[in-house]
This record gives structure tokens, sequence and C-alpha cells, in this order.
């Protein structure tokens, strides 16, 4: 069964709005500080911290990629940027909400799961938003 998590970038974040180029930015800079990491301990940690690589599509130009294992431990994660309409109770308005969405496809094994469970909360904290997982509870990264 195909499951979401979201990172959504609310008033309070670091950023309102997020393309796919800098998510694939903050892929590139978990990569870099999990590099020096390893280093640090003298020990592969990157490969064991992304046991992935980022593949774009033609069909997903701009909206969303994947990220594809390298062993048989890791398949699939489907990373995408979008944006929904809010509607504020209060006074009636409506916004617009961007999004990071973190797709487990059908298929997908536990160490997928834990790994996009890992990337969420990484993007989450590093953006300040408010990370919907993927059993429906919500983490708030952000000051309230």
């Amino acid at each position: 069964m195909t499951t979401h998590a979201y990172i959504k970038l609310v008033s309070a974040s670091k950023k309102k709005t997020i393309t796919l180029s800098e998510v694939k930015e903050l892929f590139q800079y978990y990569q870099d500080i999990t590099k020096k990491t390893g280093e640090q301990l003298e020990w592969g940690y990157r490969e064991a911290a992304f046991p992935y690589t980022i593949v774009e599509t033609e069909e997903g130009k701009e909206q969303w990629f994947y990220l594809k294992g390298k062993n048989e431990r890791y398949r699939t994660i489907i990373v995408g940027v979008g944006q929904e309409q809010i509607h504020n109770e209060d006074t009636g308005e409506a916004k617009e909400q961007t999004f990071i969405q973190v797709t487990l496809p059908q298929g997908a094994t536990h160490g997928d799961k834990g790994k996009a469970n890992e990337f969420c909360k990484f993007l989450a904290k590093k953006l300040q938003g408010e990370l919907h997982l993927f059993n429906g509870r919500v983490m708030y990264y952000y000051k309230r």
C-alpha cells in the first residue's frame, strides 16, 4: 500500500515556499554532513546514512524525483513538492501553503520507511516545518 508523509511550511517556518531543486540541495547537504561524520569516525557512514541515488525523470521534472536504493534493503522513495489551499476559519481567508510530500510506493521495504522517516525529520527540522508522519501523527519543528 502506498503511504505518504508531508512536511508543511507554515507561517512560522524558515521558508514559506520551496522548490524541488532546493529540496535536492538539502539532500546534498545531508550527504555532506554524514560524510564528514564518517570521516571523523573513520567509517563509511555516508553510504549507510544515504543508501540511495537521486533520479530525475522527464515526466516528474520540477515536481518530483525519486531516491533509488543502492542495495536490496532499500528500493524507492518518491519526493515531491506542491501547494494546497488552506482556509483560515477565523477570518475566512484562503492562502496557499507549500509542502514536501514523501511517498513510499507499494513494494517499499522497512528500510525505506525507516530512512523516509529519518529524511522527513531532517527536512522538517531544517525548515522548521510541520511534519505529518506516515502513521498520521504530527510533529512540530517550529516555535509555537
